[in-house]
């Protein structure tokens, strides 16, 4: 099959095809046809059980990386992550968001663990439609964006809340609730309204606004804007989505290409619009707040809510084992991102203490670890394991991005 000196592989992810992607963007990264013009949302590079990417061989032969691990848990992760994971504990991905992802929360750990066994207990099944949890895990993410993009993100803070409430003459009733009860009054109210009040506190701020946003009379900085779309892409059967609360409620955010944002467990989020890489824990956990025809369980949501107000910030990069890398720090222990430039002809050495995933972005490289060659271009991954020392010489300009879990001394040092 392959012999144990090698240490790295090509890697082939898989495409998940949700509603809300493009047809483009993602087809074209990954160099493939797209005639019938199917939604490409995710592609996945990992060991996620339900979804696993694909080791290639050097005699084209290929397995699923979850079981490549799994046989040699401590060669492929080395004895730290295996130890302290037991498994791959993150999860690599590109997003093209073309329509809004809905509304969601992901619990922490602890949370996960118990809410996982006790609907096993229960008896839903894992691929059930109201079933909230898929996995034992948390799902951390940090989202790396790769064009202009659009986000709701936590709370707003107090000041910026009750302005949007003042400001939006259909939204003045939510004022004395958030003056009283503060941030879990709020959400709420919103999230537990009876649907009939819904749509008929939403639709005059719908009437009012559908004919500006069908016009191209409103800003993408405005939060009408997004209302507006939220209420084409999902309000049917003449009910209204009361996600569209949350659209005011939340931070509006706007990102530039190479912006970097962590959403830790607890902080409600929405995907509105743009094209990113995503590293997340080894997870699928969503609980939903709206804007989505998926299950969304109220209570269940209200458990995992972080009520606070965020101000939302942009993680900087810091130089990272070699001066053309650069790493987003974030609190998570399961998974760092990095982003590699390389000048054409540019050669650099890597050295990998556990599984990590490579994907080109922009360029094309040689990797060389031992006898092992891989050739990774534009679109390509590869995976490198534990012991792996690897050369990278790019064939052009290459933008290159490695997912690894922090090593634990780096941890601690950060924090």
């Amino acid at each position: 099959m392959h012999n144990n000196s090698t240490k790295i592989f090509k890697l082939e992810g898989k495409v998940q095809h949700y509603a809300w992607g493009g047809n483009a963007f993602i087809p074209q990264l990954l160099q493939q046809q797209n005639t019938s013009g199917q939604p490409f949302a995710e592609y996945w590079m990992g060991a996620h059980d339900n979804v696993p990417s694909s080791v290639v061989f050097s005699d084209l032969s290929v397995k699923p990386l979850n079981s490549f691990i799994s046989e040699q848990p401590v060669d492929t992760l080395g004895p730290v992550v295996k130890e302290r994971f037991g498994r791959l504990p993150f999860l690599f991905k590109v997003l093209d968001v073309k329509d809004m992802l809905s509304i969601q929360v992901h619990p922490s750990k602890e949370a996960a663990v118990l809410e996982f066994a006790a609907e096993n207990k229960k008896g839903t099944p894992l691929n059930a439609s109201n079933r909230n949890y898929k996995d034992d895990n948390h799902k951390p993410e940090l989202m790396y964006a790769l064009s202009e993009f659009w986000l709701l993100h936590g709370f707003k803070p107090a000041g910026s809340l009750k302005k949007v409430l003042q400001a939006v003459p259909e939204l003045n009733f939510l004022l004395p609730v958030f003056e009283q009860g503060g941030y879990p009054e709020l959400y709420k109210v919103v999230m537990e309204m009876p649907q009939d009040e819904v749509d008929s506190r939403l639709r005059p701020l719908l009437d009012r606004i559908l004919p500006l946003y069908a016009e191209g009379k409103l800003p993408k900085t405005n939060e009408d804007f997004w209302a507006a779309r939220a209420a084409n892409t999902y309000n049917e059967g003449g009910k209204t989505d009361r996600g569209i609360f949350s659209i005011y409620i939340f931070n509006l955010v706007h990102l530039q290409t190479g912006d970097t944002v962590f959403q830790d467990a607890g902080i409600p989020h929405a995907y509105l619009e743009g094209q990113n890489m995503e590293l997340m824990a080894n997870s699928d956990n969503v609980l939903r707040g709206g804007l989505t025809p998926k299950h969304v369980d109220v209570s269940e949501l209200m458990k995992h809510v972080r009520f606070e107000p965020v101000t939302p910030h942009i993680i900087k990069g810091i130089t990272g084992e070699v001066p053309e890398e650069q790493v987003y720090v974030t609190p998570a222990a399961d998974f760092e991102l990095r982003s590699i430039r390389l000048a054409a002809g540019q050669q650099i050495n890597l050295v990998s203490n556990t599984v990590e995933i490579f994907f080109v972005y922009e360029g094309a490289v040689d990797a060389l670890s031992g006898e092992a060659h891989v050739a990774v271009h534009k679109g390509e991954a590869m995976v490198a394991i534990a012991g792996a020392v690897t050369a990278f010489k790019a064939q052009q300009e290459t933008l290159l991005f490695r997912a690894t879990t922090p090593s634990v001394e780096a941890k601690t040092t950060a924090s």
